[in-house]
């Protein structure tokens, strides 16, 4: 799904009534709203104002609950803002809810997170599948897709689904005429049907619409089939990417003959071992960006760059 919601929830859930109704009719069974589906997204990743951060909600919040009973027998994924007392202090977390009408499904804390987003969001610290109506899922929120670790995880922890919630703006930095021709709209299409790719899943990408302060979200969601086809998708504006697919089926297709889960060599993989702390962050490394739309070339607190090590 790929559609604009900001920060009045009263709004939001009057949208979500008719977007899931009219998900029903379309005979939609998981349903992945964007991230920030309640409250909205930040305005500004580079300075981020601490009186714009997005309301603190939590699971058994009233409007968690709205969305649960229109759910009802659909699978829906959603966004917001998790307000959290952890070690007896107030934390702020990034957060996807999977949900029908029988509870909470799964959840996840999304762990990583750029540029400024790390001012306001404390981070999650795992990646984990779970059992759902429509088969095993993972979770992922938009940065998170550009490292490949993190699908894997939930693909090596029985994920056949992975729902990748974004917020995800053009480049801040570099700006293009048209947002197809953006840097970053480039990016969210790549990491989308690479993450399908690799790991032989069924991906559903969803994403944010309009303007948020100084960010304007690419739109793009998609469905992706475990060989990196795009199923349906929409464009920048506003749309619903429906795709009807029969995930164990696809799934043992694309793994009839190269298995890339089964196929993997662990032991080759010596760098994973040996660099299993951060990398130092350095301007223009690797030439790639993340949702920031910094182009890898801002600091994490937004300055010009990181300080020479």
């Amino acid at each position: 799904m790929a559609a604009h919601f900001g920060r009045d929830l009263t709004r939001a859930l009057a949208k979500l009534e008719g977007i899931v109704d009219d998900a029903r009719a379309a005979g939609v069974h998981l349903l992945v709203l964007p991230d920030a589906t309640l409250g909205g997204y930040l305005t500004d990743l580079r300075r981020p104002d601490p009186g714009a951060v997005p309301p603190g909600l939590h699971e058994d919040s009233w409007e968690v609950q709205r969305v649960r009973a229109l759910a009802g027998s659909m699978v829906v994924c959603l966004g917001y803002t998790e307000e959290s007392v952890v070690d007896g202090r107030l934390r702020l977390f990034n957060t996807a809810l999977c949900v029908n009408g029988d509870g909470v499904l799964g959840r996840h804390r999304k762990v990583h997170r750029p540029a400024g987003e790390s001012l306001v969001y404390d981070a999650g610290e795992e990646f984990a599948a779970f059992d759902t109506p429509v088969g095993r899922l993972g979770l992922l929120i938009d940065y998170d897709k550009t490292f490949p670790e993190a699908a894997r995880s939930l693909a090596l922890d029985g994920a056949e689904v992975l729902a990748c919630l974004s917020a995800w703006p053009a480049s801040v930095t570099d700006r293009a005429s048209r947002l197809p021709q953006d840097r970053q709209s480039r990016l969210f299409d790549l990491y989308d049907c690479a993450r399908a790719a690799e790991n032989q899943v069924v991906w559903v990408s969803s994403n944010q619409t309009g303007v948020s302060g100084g960010l304007r979200f690419l739109g793009q969601a998609k469905v992706v089939g475990p060989g990196g086809d795009v199923l349906a998708r929409t464009s920048s504006k506003g749309g619903m990417a429906v795709a009807e697919v029969d995930v164990g089926l696809e799934l043992a297709r694309a793994r009839r003959v190269l298995h890339h889960l089964a196929e993997r060599a662990p032991t080759a993989y010596r760098g994973l071992r040996a660099h299993d702390g951060p990398a130092p962050r350095t301007a223009g490394t690797d030439g790639m960006g993340g949702p920031d739309g910094s182009d890898g070339l801002d600091g994490p607190d937004g300055s010009d760059g990181p300080e020479a090590p």
